[in-house]
């Protein structure tokens, strides 16, 4: 293993996975969209913007997912991600590919996944100074996708019936509502996403159905620490840190 990449214990069944220090490494937001993600035995999974493969192998270990596959575009998140699977031992239920989400006609077939997952870059590109070549410009702004390019990939992908599921910014939030419902996929369970009691969002979380009739469920808000600068219970439940 070179000096660049290190493995880390997920504290989830043994299961563990690549990163590279010079990437963009996961940050909270994939444990919380993994967590919020709902995935029924012997359901089949598409992951968008996998980038090392977080969220799939997070669902692996806590979902009986049937199959789960990640669709990434940089190479060298694909490698760490294919490492991962293969030390993790689950190469029968994760699979990756390496493909542009702008192409998704000619990688998955229509209607194919039951559930759709996709933490997104969150950044419009106009905003900031961005290298257009640098990998890690690529996971936080839409540099190589757009929000639509991904919602328009979601649609594709997802069965009738089916949900998806995104994470987002609290800016974003009207263009990724109105986003779904243009594709047919209706926002139904909503969760915001806050730092602690008496501050702004962070994040939000929103699944969808495909063709689904209009309402949606708000649920309770999700604080990450307590007044006191501790995590929450449910955080820790979460980071399967609370021992019952």
């Amino acid at each position: 293993m070179n000096q660049e990449m290190r493995w880390d214990d997920l504290q989830l069944g043994g299961l563990g996975i690549y990163q590279d220090k010079r990437q963009f490494c996961f940050g909270v937001d994939a444990v919380l969209l993994a967590d919020f993600c709902r995935i029924r035995p012997k359901e089949r999974v598409l992951d968008l913007c996998a980038g090392n493969g977080i969220i799939p192998i997070l669902l692996a270990g806590k979902t009986k997912a049937k199959h789960i596959m990640g669709l990434e575009l940089s190479e060298r998140n694909c490698e760490l991600f294919r490492k991962s699977v293969e030390r993790n031992q689950l190469s029968e239920k994760l699979s990756v590919c390496c493909g542009d989400i702008k192409d998704i006609k000619t990688v998955v077939s229509g209607a194919e996944f039951d559930v759709v997952s996709c933490n997104p870059p969150y950044m419009e590109a106009g905003s900031g100074l961005l290298n257009a070549e640098d990998e890690v410009t690529w996971a936080r702004h839409e540099v190589m996708c757009t929000l639509s390019d991904v919602l328009d990939a979601a649609a594709w992908s997802v069965k009738s019936g089916g949900r998806v599921c995104m994470i987002h910014r609290p800016h974003r939030m009207e263009d990724l509502l109105v986003g779904m419902r243009q594709r047919k996929l209706e926002p139904k369970r909503f969760r915001a996403v806050y730092p602690k009691p008496g501050k702004k969002a962070s994040m939000i979380l929103v699944e969808a159905l495909r063709g689904g009739n209009p309402g949606m469920d708000v649920l309770p808000p999700l604080y990450i620490y307590d007044e006191s600068g501790c995590y929450t219970r449910e955080i820790d439940e979460i980071y399967g840190r609370v021992k019952e």
